[in-house]
């Protein structure tokens, strides 16, 4: 079979010829020859097979730098084109349950309306408690932990300037802690208007993290993760980003409801690695998003329905990577008040070995007259 003209080829590969002379363009489907005198395109047989493979990634919906990523990946190693489909596929799955969470949130928010809540209803209360320590093999304790009445946080910062990025980025959501109390913050502000603040308020940290960095040799490598719960009476606004984590304690069970930023976390998601082996892989540490000297990291901001006797516990890793989830869940479901679980919990991974600062934050709900 000789050349195909590009309408013949389109047709064969199902590929208008509109999208044809684009892929050209751009290097991704190249004719195998261009009439010299009439500038026509012609294709040839064999090349329908990566026609077909962009037709079906299109349909897909990935983008088409990664598609011709993938095309190469196919000529030298057809096995790690199948990953990177699959890695990509993850995402998108990602990407999806993170939007489909937030429309059944706002669902909920605007079809829901709970009739015992009144302007004159009492909020629900917080007691809670914080504690950092510096471990029992590092010198110095780059971790901040934050429980007040409005805000709940850890960081734990990471490089020559860590410590003060952490703090920096605390301190910038502590502002807006108490300056959501002067403006009524969950007392019948628009949810929109929470998560636009916070949203503000993590852009602002970015910032403050950055000036810190920016005074470092090495900006690159210092920054900070976060993880904070906003308290605004009935619910929590949550930003996170890095590997600190955030549990909630409700009827006897402990769930995590935050996402590890990691590159190994990513690696499990894409069905690369199984948690167990995570556990123990070399990297775990390894950050895939925080907040450093560059501009461009996305946290997670979401909002949390509190209910009376939930608790919440905020941790940096120098407890969840230590600590057997287990028996974190041990301590935080049977201890009587929130100083007693942060104390038990920082000696668990302290017994460990304590090889990194450990920062937890306990919250528990109560009820009004509580």
């Amino acid at each position: 079979m000789g050349l195909l003209t590009i309408g013949a080829f389109a047709k064969a590969s199902r590929l208008s010829p509109k999208a044809l002379r684009l892929y050209d363009e751009l290097g991704l489907l190249s004719p195998a020859r261009v009439d010299p005198a009439t500038g026509y395109r012609l294709y040839a047989p064999e090349q329908l097979e990566r026609a077909r493979l962009v037709a079906w990634l299109r349909r897909l919906g990935m983008p088409l730098a990664r598609i011709g990523e993938v095309c190469e990946l196919r000529e030298v190693d057809a096995a790690a084109a199948a990953r990177e489909v699959r890695a990509y596929w993850a995402q998108v799955e990602a990407e999806t349950a993170a939007r489909r969470d937030l429309a059944a949130f706002l669902v909920d928010h605007l079809s829901w309306k709970d009739p015992g809540m009144s302007p004159t209803t009492k909020p629900l209360g917080i007691r809670y408690a914080a504690l950092s320590d510096t471990g029992l093999v590092r010198e110095s304790n780059q971790d901040t932990a934050y429980a007040g009445s409005r805000l709940l946080a850890v960081a734990d910062g990471f490089g020559a300037g860590g410590a003060p990025a952490g703090a920096a980025a605390v301190q910038v959501l502590k502002r807006l802690g108490v300056e959501g109390v002067a403006e009524g913050v969950g007392a019948g502000v628009p949810v929109g208007e929470i998560l636009n603040a916070l949203e503000d308020a993590v852009e602002q940290a970015g910032h403050a993290v950055r000036d810190i960095a920016g005074a470092d040799p090495a900006p690159r490598e210092v920054g900070t993760t976060l993880t904070a719960l906003l308290w605004t009476g009935s619910q929590l606004a949550m930003v996170h980003i890095g590997d600190s984590r955030a549990y909630l304690v409700r009827d006897g069970g402990l769930f995590q409801i935050t996402h590890d930023h990691t590159l190994v976390q990513s690696m499990v998601d894409e069905g690369r690695l199984t948690p167990e082996e995570a556990a123990s892989h070399p990297q775990r540490s390894l950050l895939a998003r925080a907040l450093t000297g560059e501009a461009g990291a996305t946290a997670d901001i979401r909002l949390h329905d509190a209910r009376p006797r939930d608790r919440y516990l905020l941790c940096s890793d120098g407890l969840s990577a230590v600590v057997p989830t287990e028996d974190i869940r041990g301590v935080v479901t049977s201890a009587r008040d929130p100083e007693g679980a942060v104390r038990e919990l920082v000696a668990l991974a302290n017994r460990a070995g304590g090889p990194d600062n450990v920062s937890c934050v306990v919250a528990d709900v109560l009820e009004p007259e509580e």
